[in-house]
């Protein structure tokens, strides 16, 4: 939105708008994306803005300030919402506060960032040597590989982004309770840290996590939603991160006068897992519910496209993609039964209830120590 050196912002949308075409950016945690589509026709003109962009970037100042207030007022409302709070505060518990995966942004730390911060930001970080880039479309692959490398390869190197050294510990187990008052309902947490996918029992993993809390047919929703008649959603399971632990995540929404009787089911249906095992018809159903999902995720060449380039960037195989579903299939039951004994840990679970303590059905403080957390937004200096 802060246009190049020579074109507004608002100037780019109107000449994007004019071809049907787009230019969209988008930060992440990990990374940084710029990604655009045209007609066959109009690719010289748009690779072009693409390409002024990424060397003449100019942060307009107004369009700061926009932005700028724009979070200020996210900030603002980050507490209206009662699972908005539990998905947020069940990260800070199960990375720690500090964990980048985990931070939030305040009032203060919105308002530090200077334009200068960000044309640092750029000159640190923007550079081919830095970059992946891939296409999809109508067009001679010979010509389209010369022409982006006479593009791209003009570009100035820059330094090679450094690996960030960052540290994962499981959180402290325990009871920790939100107050909010203006609810009706409780929101309810249970997390410790999940894997990674370059862990050899990943395939295992994501089967036990549809069969466990993953669909309308698994254990969670089945028992708990449809035959106790206990939430208004659950489900989780262990996640997974592509270059860090995800998280083991069981989360649900239930009346404020449920609330820890919804709690003891959430236990029983883990300690279910852990003891009893599955059945081969569960984990037939799970096994088809990923792979047939598996179809849509990857109907066009550009999903394939953002798939294969995920892969490259965070150092996983070519053929991931093939080996996902190969990998599925070849799940047992035992191996199910053995990745959740190795990776649910009751012993090491952080349990976070979001809600109105005076209308639950009994005090958490009947399961034992509770540690209160305070989501008072600090107010801008």
């Amino acid at each position: 939105t802060g246009g190049t050196k020579t074109r507004t912002g608002d100037q780019l949308d109107d000449f994007l708008e004019s071809r049907a075409a787009r230019v969209e950016a988008f930060a992440g945690a990990d990374s940084v994306s710029l990604s655009w589509s045209s007609l066959k026709g109009d690719f010289d003109p748009v690779l072009g803005v693409v390409l002024d962009l990424l060397q003449n970037p100019e942060f307009r100042q107004d369009k700061i300030d926009l932005a700028r207030d724009q979070m200020m007022g996210a900030i603002a409302r980050r507490n209206d919402e009662i699972n908005d709070i539990l998905r947020r505060e069940i990260a800070r518990l199960g990375y720690g506060p500090e964990n980048p995966y985990a931070r939030i942004p305040e009032f203060a730390t919105v308002a530090a960032v200077t334009r200068e911060d960000m044309l640092e930001w750029h000159r640190r970080t923007v550079a081919p040597n830095n970059m992946l880039l891939g296409v999809t479309g109508d067009f001679d692959p010979a010509e389209m590989e010369r022409k982006l490398r006479a593009a791209f390869g003009a570009l100035p190197r820059g330094k090679p982004f450094p690996k960030a050294e960052i540290a994962f510990h499981d959180p402290t187990p325990g009871i920790y309770f939100i107050e909010k008052a203006d609810v009706n309902q409780s929101a309810i947490g249970m997390v410790h840290l999940g894997i990674d996918r370059h862990n050899p029992d990943y395939f295992a993993v994501i089967v036990m996590n549809e069969l466990f809390g993953g669909g309308i047919s698994s254990r969670l929703f089945s028992n708990i939603r449809t035959r106790d008649g206990l939430a208004y959603f659950v489900g989780g399971g262990v996640g997974s991160a592509y270059d860090h632990p995800g998280l083991f995540r069981v989360s649900m929404s239930t009346r404020s006068g449920t609330t820890v009787k919804a709690i003891d089911a959430l236990n029983r249906e883990i300690a279910s897992l852990l003891k009893d095992g599955v059945t081969q018809e569960e984990l037939r159903k799970a096994k088809d519910a990923i792979l047939n999902s598996f179809i849509f995720a990857f109907d066009s060449r550009a999903k394939v496209l953002a798939e294969r380039m995920s892969y490259e960037f965070y150092g996983y195989p070519a053929d991931f993609l093939e080996r996902y579903r190969a990998g599925v299939e070849k799940v047992t039951t035992a191996d199910v039964d053995r990745v959740a004994r190795k990776y649910i840990h009751p012993e090491k679970i952080a349990l976070l209830v979001v809600g109105h303590a005076a209308d639950f059905d009994r005090p958490l403080s009947s399961m034992g120590k509770v540690t209160t957390i305070d989501i008072t937004i600090p107010k801008p200096k």
